[in-house]
């Protein structure tokens, strides 16, 4: 099943290891059960964990550090929260990115000492004296330091200074300590940070130590649904715990990508992005942690609510990082407040790898785009920057690195690359199993934009469960006497047949065979004889979808492509066919910026309308994040499942609940037909075509956790 962390490098994967190797051989747990009633038993497990070099690594290596980045820190943060490491190891850390003093940093470094924080302090700093309450501190503990807001400074404290009283109290969350902490006149040391930076760089930490939480949640979950019975099964096949597992590998993978993506932040020089990444994180941290938490007892059943099972531990955890960042509201709040004011975050990708390529294909993309806009689409064909990721001569066989850099350079000279649209997913099928003849007659034409492609494969009995379909073959002979097939049935839902010129088509070949054999793949002349295309009209009133009946279809042999009764494979392939991409820029999109500049233009907001920008903006990031790493993670050639499909889940949720919001907020909020009510009708269909929603729930849970069927 998939872990659900954001790691890639091979220093990050080894950082997790180690952290992961030493918990499994410390009872970590026990050391916090034994919180609730030893205020001290965090202490030898939070030791044994600086010994690992923990809180050296995004030190300075001419400070005693270990030299490495934010994001190596951020992963073992990750780890420990997994493992439910106690005590202060969040803040902490933090600590070991804001603090200069040699002598504390050293002594955190160490474990000798440890950081408390707060992002809420009503404190009064009167030269280097402090006065004032910090109501909850976490991880406050006497013999360490203090890491506190005074007005829009930051200051660090020595827990154990006079003028400083802390009072520890009774905490949901009993693995770290949580204090109450009065401050009269006590010597402070200004710190050279920013209010707002310490708050993100909290916000970055703490989303990590979320990611961890909620990844353990999930895996635990998933285990226990694989094995635990009920009704002679084990729950995991049961729909309603399968999609629920799902969902929290949803969450799991959108706080994963978000918290990978503040700790990558921290090392940028512009502040805004960094605070525009810290708020998503934060955000989708409380969310995640919580959520997993939640749904990981109620999988759990009646084990998930005693004492003795450690779910509770998780749940208590959970709350409390919520707590210390202020609640979602907070961080959302500032998510639309940062977007309104112009805030976007850039990602980009490292194409290092292929560097070498980009004065080429500079030099090959300036030629088209010094051609008229008619004249382009062959102009790319010809030079395999259309399709470059095709075979040769059609194609460019490029890398996924290679291919994003095409991207870059095409976006850059503002060359739109046409869609090919069902032509994407036919003629990689066509490329790899069909003839030369076929090749010959499709791909070039297809490039070129000579020839349109509809897709023949749902019936109405058959959508999700593609492999009912029961069009019918049976052997023929053509007006010619050529030998091939009659196909008779029906299709539906085809997009755009009535504009198509040829179609891929599945139908049965062998009635008598299990259901995904028998079937043959093949290419459909959409004038032949015996085919009528009905338009289906939608709920938007337009007719884009098409019932395709088909009565004695001729088709030639020459047009079968691969072997008979293969088709079943040949159409996995065509469904599998996706170039490797990632949207340029901020990703969030037309429809989202007009949103913004709607509610720009307004006189008052709603809060709660602001509530839900933020809401939206953070999970357009989100997506635009998983497309970033889906990319990653092809340019290093490893798997990108999990990603993929959370990505199309996020996705489609996200684009139909934008459409609902414009909607809502349109003049008559939808009680007149305007473009707005147009793009919500026409969203419906998001969470049904290409696989229900709850079908991509049942393959999440089944292929990517392991869930039985």
């Amino acid at each position: 099943m998939s872990g659900a962390s954001a790691t890639i490098t091979d220093e990050q994967f080894a950082a997790r290891d180690l952290v992961r190797s030493w918990a499994g051989a410390n009872d970590t747990a026990a050391a916090v059960r034994a919180g609730e009633t030893d205020a001290d038993a965090w202490r030898a497990p939070f030791q044994g964990l600086a010994e690992l070099g923990i809180f050296s690594v995004a030190v300075p290596e001419e400070q005693g550090g270990a030299g490495g980045t934010v994001e190596d820190l951020c992963a073992m943060v990750d780890e420990a929260a997994a493992a439910l490491v106690p005590g202060p190891v969040a803040t902490t850390a933090l600590a070991t990115l804001i603090v200069t003093d040699e002598a504390v940093l050293e002594a955190l470094v160490s474990g000798e000492r440890t950081a408390g924080a707060a992002l809420d302090a009503d404190l009064t700093l009167d030269g280097e004296k402090v006065s004032g309450t910090a109501e909850y501190v976490l991880g406050a503990d006497a013999a360490g330091v203090l890491l506190l807001p005074a007005g829009d400074r930051v200051i660090l404290v020595d827990a154990g200074a006079a003028g400083v009283s802390i009072e520890l109290l009774t905490a949901t969350d009993f693995s770290l300590p949580l204090a109450r902490v009065v401050f009269d006149s006590a010597p402070a040391q200004v710190l050279d940070v920013s209010r707002q930076r310490f708050e993100d760089i909290t916000g970055a930490v703490l989303a990590a130590e979320a990611a961890g939480l909620a990844r353990w949640t999930l895996q635990t979950a998933t285990e226990y649904a694989k094995v635990r019975e009920q009704f002679g099964k084990p729950i995991g096949s049961f729909q309603a715990v399968k999609h629920m597992c799902a969902e929290m590998l949803l969450r799991s993978e959108q706080i994963s990508v978000s918290a990978a993506d503040a700790a990558r932040a921290v090392s940028e020089s512009d502040d805004s992005q960094l605070s525009i990444a810290a708020a998503v994180a934060a955000a989708a941290g409380v969310d995640a942690a919580e959520d997993n938490a939640k749904d990981c007892i109620q999988v759990l059943g009646g084990i998930g609510i005693t004492w003795e099972h450690e779910a509770h531990l998780y749940l208590r955890r959970a709350y409390g990082i919520s707590h210390a960042l202020g609640g979602r509201r907070r961080w959302i709040r500032r998510v639309s407040a940062l977007t309104q004011q112009g805030v976007r975050r850039e990602l980009r990708i490292d194409l290092e790898s292929v560097a070498g390529l980009r004065p080429e294909i500079s030099a090959a993309v300036a030629e088209v785009a010094a051609l008229p806009v008619e004249k382009r689409q062959v102009a790319l064909a010809e030079s395999g920057l259309l399709a470059p990721h095709w075979p040769r001569p059609y194609g460019r066989n490029a890398s996924p690195a290679e291919q994003l850099l095409i991207d870059q350079e095409l976006a850059a000279a503002e060359v739109e690359r046409p869609d090919l649209v069902i032509g994407w997913w036919a003629v990689p099928t066509i490329l790899e199993h069909g003839s030369p003849e076929q090749i010959d007659q499709f791909v070039p034409a297809t490039l070129r934009g000579d020839l349109a492609w509809c897709q023949l494969f749902s019936e109405p009995g058959a959508g999700s469960d593609l492999a009912a379909l029961r069009m019918k073959a049976v052997r023929a002979e053509g007006p010619n006497g050529e030998p091939g097939w009659k196909l008779t049935g029906q299709k539906v839902w085809t997009s755009a047949a009535q504009k198509a010129h040829w179609g891929v088509c599945l139908a049965r070949t062998d009635a008598d065979a299990p259901k995904h054999k028998g079937i043959t793949y093949f290419l459909i002349d959409m004038k032949t004889p015996g085919i009528v295309i009905r338009p289906l009209r939608e709920i938007t009133g337009d007719e884009l979808f098409n019932e395709v009946f088909f009565d004695d279809v001729f088709v030639p042999d020459e047009m079968v492509v691969g072997t008979v009764n293969d088709g079943w494979r040949l159409a996995r392939t065509t469904l599998a066919n996706e170039r490797v991409a990632m949207a340029g820029g901020t990703a969030l999109g037309n429809p989202m910026e007009e949103l913004l500049r709607t509610l720009g233009a307004k006189p008052d907001v709603d809060p709660a309308d602001l509530d839900r920008l933020g809401g939206l903006i953070l999970t357009a990031q989100v997506g635009s994040l998983l497309d970033q790493r889906i990319a990653q993670l092809a340019v290093s050639g490893q798997d990108t499942g999990a990603q993929a499909s959370a990505r199309k889940l996020i996705g489609v949720r996200y684009r139909q609940t934008l459409a609902e919001f414009r909607l809502e907020l349109s003049d008559g909020g939808g009680v007149v037909r305007n473009r707005e009510v147009h793009d919500f009708l026409n969203t419906r269909c998001l969470t049904i075509a290409g696989g229900t929603e709850q079908i991509l729930l049942t393959v999440a849970g089944e292929r990517l956790l392991g869930l039985p069927r």
